[in-house]
């Protein structure tokens, strides 16, 4: 079975690997679409509990799909809500909601919202998206081994559900031709046999692809690779497996080498709006390698020794801010605290990302 080299949008196709800024509720903070094309950002992954709590499912109906509310005109992808199960529910105990069979019930604002497995599903069909995430029960990594099997059996049942509601509403649209893909998510915490059982169940249901599911730390907050290899050596070749949350370049080199070519995280637009940019070691784009370990360092503009530094924020990088300020007046904009520091800032960091795509897809494993 041949690996898959394209990722499918409704937009065209975009080379593997692919890189997905979070674009939570619909924007990429601080940035405009044409900011976003500029760093050459192919996709934007959006989140389906958030959007459905801020616009709700009878005006995303109304939008006929979320990108040319967005402005956006490149690919999307879609978080179930399964992350929020663990970082608003587990997280905070039944203070905010509680999971059963049925769904995640949260509670916010004096409301209770019940997101099922199809109703994530309807509500990411809705959006428009070009890859359907189903709705996962995320496993906690620090429950005893009971625990982490009712939250895998969960996620097994859930994803049946939603395999049954992403066929009925495709029958219903008559959209076979262009149906998303549509990604099952493995569970299981450190526990590789629950991983292993996940794996094969969910691969009885069919998808399109896998993706790593949970928190992917361990307790010494070092990476959890035994987890994505896990993943990655029971997964066929021909199923795209995707790093949901990953994460540091050095992890997405490590997981590419995996198998990995789909990747999220949060990471270079929150350390960029809070002063941390990434740098390569290289004096230009074409003399970056990132087969070293440390291929890249970090640049902090608010450091009173940048003040007289007149030089771009990195010399391996054709961004924006890179071609046209120096370090010394980012340095000023974070002083002064303008918001045009964490833009400009934010368009360095996702261009950095962006670039490693393209290393990756010369990189010989």
């Amino acid at each position: 079975m041949i690996s898959p080299k394209f990722f499918r949008s409704s937009t065209g196709e975009i080379p593997l690997p692919v890189f997905f800024p979070d674009a939570t509720r619909a924007v990429v903070k601080l940035l405009d679409t044409k900011d976003l094309e500029s760093t050459k950002t192919n996709g934007l992954l959006i989140n389906t509990y958030h959007l459905y709590k801020e616009l709700g499912l009878p005006f995303i109906k109304k939008l006929g799909g979320i990108r040319k509310f967005m402005g956006w005109d490149g690919a999307l992808i879609s978080d179930s809500g399964g992350f929020q199960v663990g970082s608003l529910i587990k997280k905070h105990g039944t203070r905010l909601g509680k999971v059963t069979d049925d769904g995640a019930m949260f509670r916010l604002d004096g409301k209770k919202i019940l997101l099922t497995p199809e109703l994530s599903i309807q509500i990411q069909m809705e959006l428009g998206v070009d890859m359907v995430v189903v709705l996962d029960d995320f496993t906690d990594p620090l429950v005893p081994r009971q625990n982490a099997k009712e939250s895998v059996n969960r996620t097994i049942n859930w994803a049946h559900r939603s395999k049954i509601e992403f066929e009925k509403i495709n029958r219903k649209s008559m959209r076979n031709s262009r149906r998303p893909y549509l990604l099952g998510i493995v569970q299981g915490g450190y526990y590789q046999d629950l991983r292993k059982h996940c794996i094969e169940e969910l691969l009885k249901i069919g998808f399109d692809g896998l993706g790593y599911g949970g928190w992917p730390l361990k307790q010494n907050m070092t990476f959890d690779y035994e987890s994505a290899k896990t993943i990655s050596e029971n997964t066929p070749s021909n199923y795209l497996l995707y790093g949901l949350g990953v994460g540091k370049p050095c992890e997405i080199v490590n997981l590419y080498k995996l198998g990995y070519t789909i990747f999220d995280c949060v990471l270079p637009t929150r350390d960029a709006r809070h002063g941390r940019l990434y740098v390569y070691k290289a004096d230009s784009i074409e003399e970056i390698d990132i087969s070293k370990n440390d291929f890249y360092e970090f640049y902090y503009p608010t450091k009173s020794k940048h003040q007289d530094d007149f030089s771009p924020v990195s010399m391996a990088c054709d961004c924006l801010t890179c071609k046209n300020y120096s370090r010394s007046y980012l340095r000023h904009l974070f002083k002064i605290k303008d918001a045009t520091a964490g833009r400009l800032a934010t368009i360095h960091n996702l261009r950095f990302y962006s670039i490693l795509m393209e290393k990756l897809s010369l990189f010989n494993i």
